[in-house]
């Protein structure tokens, strides 16, 4: 154990996530275990700078586990981002006695703590903490399989009033950069296209593919749309050109937005988190800085923070070619 750390700071920022609570409670019970003292830091980097800390033990992260959101809540934080506001927090944290931190959530958040690693040579490790699962290093980030199933559940409900009326549904889901909610989620929702912004098939190829689906005796159907996807400005364009091009359907839009975030944890998101927080506190104790916890092929893993943001996530290629079969 690296005897200089003591103390241990925990916190969430950037968009909440689902199983954040989890890595929380799992961040402040290996502190227990190791018998090091753990402070919540509340409202990310800005409680931070504003020294809005609390003192955690076990006991105080009973029951969380199966809770969606964060209790330690998220903020965006633009002073953080200047060497005026992390001087702030690191003069917040040193009269705290906090000698290193655990920060849980994306790329925004590791590339502010990375920054503050290197100004200060302050002990950090990241926990990737975001649906979208857009982080490098990781085949998994804590909250992608919970919203995964959250949209699925959702789809399935729409597919009963979309056969119901005969109707087509574009369902709008989280990504913008990325599609991996919505390829996995138009897979295991049996969706009729599947739009995302790795693969532009354009509009025409939509088009063939809808009247393919009419020619066979569909009476309904679903396309799962990325919010990055780049063959139209918005999920309400391609609602406009299907109806002009096509309008043998009656076209409907759902946009998922926020509710993707919500929810208790799966009980995968959960034990995530809770591998993630252990790996976390261990390998600060172990003297590791720097750090972003992972997983690949089921084992716990590190990634520098600078390739976790530097790198990109690759769509699973074969994922791809299932959908294209399945959606036949």
């Amino acid at each position: 154990m690296a005897s200089e750390i003591k103390k241990i700071g925990v916190l969430t920022s950037g968009g909440d996530s689902p199983g954040m609570n989890a890595a929380i409670r799992s961040v402040v019970r290996t502190c227990a275990y190791m018998k090091v003292d753990c402070v919540g830091i509340y409202r990310g980097y800005q409680g931070m700078i504003e020294g809005d800390f609390k003192p955690m033990d076990a006991r105080s992260v009973n029951n969380i586990i199966n809770k969606g959101g964060t209790i330690l809540k998220s903020a965006r934080c633009d002073d953080f981002r200047t060497p005026e506001g992390r001087k702030k927090a690191y003069e917040q944290l040193q009269a705290e006695g906090i000698d290193a931190f655990v920060v849980i959530g994306g790329d925004g958040s590791f590339t502010g703590a990375m920054m503050f690693n290197q100004e200060y040579h302050f002990p950090i490790i990241g926990i990737p903490g975001t649906i979208d699962n857009d982080i490098f290093g990781t085949s998994n980030t804590v909250g992608f399989d919970t919203a995964m199933n959250t949209v699925v559940e959702v789809i399935d409900k729409i597919r009963d009033t979309a056969s119901s009326h005969n109707r087509l549904f574009f369902v709008e889901v989280m990504g913008r950069d990325v599609g991996h909610i919505a390829l996995n989620v138009g897979v295991g929702a049996g969706a009729e296209e599947i739009l995302i912004p790795e693969a532009n098939r354009g509009l025409e190829r939509l088009l063939e593919s809808l009247k393919r689906s009419k020619k066979s005796g569909k009476s309904s159907s679903i396309v799962v749309v990325a919010e990055g996807d780049k063959i139209g400005k918005s999920v309400f364009e391609l609602k406009e050109y299907v109806e002009e091009h096509l309008p043998i359907y009656d076209v409907r839009v759902s946009v998922l937005g926020h509710m993707q975030r919500g929810g208790a944890p799966s009980c995968y998101d959960r034990v995530l988190a809770s591998r993630m927080g252990v790996k976390a506190v261990e390998s600060l104790l172990e003297g590791q800085t720097n750090f972003m916890v992972g997983i690949q092929n089921n084992k716990i893993i590190l990634t520098p923070i600078s390739k976790a943001i530097k790198g990109h996530t690759k769509i699973d290629k074969e994922l791809i070619r299932v959908s294209e079969i399945m959606t036949t």
